[in-house]
């Protein structure tokens, strides 16, 4: 599965494994890339996620993660 924006890179491993604050890292990384929408984006679908295993997949299906 390739991300939707290779090129930023966030590291989850070792961070509070909070969903919100994962959804923040990401959004975060998103922001200071440049991609306000796609920020926005991520942001809505994953508040939307059912569960925590659909955010983390959100997650890889956006960005570079480890």
């Amino acid at each position: 599965m390739d991300a939707k924006h290779p090129a930023i890179h966030v590291q989850l491993s070792g961070e509070n494994g909070n969903v919100f604050n994962i959804i923040a890292i990401v959004s975060n990384a998103l922001k200071r890339a440049g991609e306000v929408k796609a920020a926005k984006d991520f942001r809505s679908r994953a508040m939307a996620a059912k569960s925590y295993d659909e955010v983390l997949r959100l997650c890889i299906e956006t960005v570079d993660v480890s």
